[in-house]
């Protein structure tokens, strides 16, 4: 089929509580019925995410994931919510505000979702009054979020009463959304995967960032093993690439299909790593218990579900406020700098906080606690220098442990103040540099006090006693040099 070019390529999410008709909006906006497993058909619940397209112009077309709504299946909702743009909030006027309501509220306030529409769905049954109080409820409850000034609009799915009104509403949305940049590196974490005949092993996601062509090599982690693109498909139709906002299926050659599953990441080659250890920003929610580092929490990033400990740089870190951590989790996951994060915690699950990355790939685990994951790309540029002390930082992770675009990245480097020193391929702090000089300096004094007949200390001995990577050394013995004449 031939290949598709948007404008504009976006994700909307659904959110709310279990039986309020999300699926059945979706279906009446889409004519498609996400609920695709014989349990969900059984029991008329969502239980895993559904997909569906939803064209609101020729410019624009928005990939809609349709998340469970029941308490029990709150982490399948995560492993979609995590990579929407626009969030569909669903209150049934003939209920109101449930308690997954007031979860799922919770969960894209903590991953910063600042479009949304609030849909009411079931209208037709609901007297007019009693509608007018479910939108002061629900008004009353998004007082204070990201989404407060969400737009509300009545539905019906059986009288399609209202549905041209809240199209028009998600178009104004998602054109206030920002143009997303191409030209940053590409990553989709992945939601399902399966095999068709003829094809190979496929896997699906929505694409967080970056383009990624047919016939191009990838990585997959866990694992990082090298992978080849063969074909990407999107709402159907094959595409010549995945792109940012769009819901794809990506065939791969070279991994079986038993070797990947929800919770890997697809990634272009080279740039990314994976971790088990995270520095962020932790806030808890307002009626969170405090946790410790010894309390057993399940940290959700992209559609990755691993257990966590944090660490707080006060130890027990309390609701209400925002904290340094240390984010210890059992298994590797992808992150970049900015990538926020939602904590469950307690028996049964519940939502306890979230937080935002500040450095995806600490040095140590020591690493010096500061609360920058929302600050400048120069700021955490110079965190990471100072905790990195003589092993500098590679200018090939700046994208990842920083948090920059490479276009982003290329500019940082030109206009580099002099507080960093760049040697190489790598970046260090100035106030490392010159503390190997002065180290250098007192080298040569020491063994001109000791040998003064001598006629200087050798080039591999001065090396030595600086104990970092030759190209460092050479650097400081040709600056203490210069500085000498």
């Amino acid at each position: 089929m031939g290949t598709r070019r948007l404008e504009r390529d976006m994700i909307l999410g659904t959110a709310g509580h279990v039986d309020h008709g999300k699926t059945a909006l979706v279906k009446a906006l889409t004519g498609v019925d996400t609920d695709r497993l014989a349990e969900e058909k059984r029991r008329g619940i969502t239980i895993d995410l559904g997909f569906a397209p939803l064209r609101l112009a020729d410019d624009l077309v928005l990939g809609v994931v349709d998340v469970p709504g029941h308490e029990a299946f709150v982490r399948n909702m995560l492993a979609g919510a995590t990579g929407i743009d626009l969030a569909l909030l669903v209150v049934a006027a003939d209920e109101g505000v449930m308690p997954q309501t007031r979860e799922h509220l919770a969960i894209l306030s903590l991953l910063g979702i600042r479009e949304a529409v609030v849909a009411l769905t079931k209208a037709d049954l609901a007297e007019a009054e009693w509608l007018d109080l479910v939108r002061e409820d629900v008004r009353t409850l998004l007082r204070g979020s990201l989404i407060a000034e969400a737009p509300m609009v009545a539905t019906s799915a059986v009288t399609l009463a209202g549905l041209d009104k809240l199209r028009d509403a998600l178009s104004e949305a998602a054109r206030r959304l920002p143009v997303r940049d191409m030209g940053d590196l590409f990553r989709m974490p992945v939601d399902r995967s399966f095999t068709i005949k003829g094809t190979g092993t496929v896997v699906t996601g929505t694409v967080w960032s970056g383009v990624l062509e047919s016939n191009a090599a990838a990585t997959i982690f866990p694992g990082g093993r090298i992978v080849r693109v063969r074909r990407i498909e999107c709402h159907g139709e094959s595409v010549a690439a995945a792109r940012p906002g769009l819901r794809a299926a990506i065939a791969l050659s070279g991994l079986d299909v038993h070797e990947v599953g929800r919770g890997a990441v697809l990634v272009g080659a080279g740039s990314w790593s994976e971790t088990r250890l995270l520095v962020a920003d932790v806030g808890l929610l307002p009626d969170a218990r405090p946790i410790s580092s010894r309390t057993a929490l399940r940290f959700h990033l992209g559609t990755s579900d691993v257990g966590a400990r944090v660490s707080a740089a006060g130890g027990a870190h309390a609701s209400g406020q925002l904290t340094a951590a240390r984010v210890a989790l059992s298994e590797p996951v992808v992150a970049r700098a900015g990538d926020r994060f939602v904590l469950r915690g307690g028996s049964p699950l519940e939502t306890v906080g979230g937080g935002v990355v500040s450095d995806p790939l600490p040095q140590h685990r020591r690493a010096r606690l500061r609360g920058d994951g929302r600050t400048s790309p120069l700021a955490r540029l110079e965190s990471a220098l100072a905790d990195a002390s003589n092993h500098g930082v590679a200018i090939s992770t700046l994208p990842v442990r920083i948090g920059v675009t490479p276009d982003e990245m290329a500019a940082l480097l030109t206009d580099i103040p002099g507080s960093i020193v760049r040697i190489a391929d790598r970046l260090y702090a100035g106030s490392v540099f010159q503390s190997l000089i002065v180290k250098l300096v007192a080298a040569v004094d020491t063994y001109h006090g000791r040998n003064p007949l001598e006629p200087g200390v050798s080039l591999q001995s001065i090396r030595a006693q600086l104990r970092v990577e030759a190209p460092l050394a050479d650097a400081v013995i040709r600056r203490a040099a210069s500085d000498s004449t």
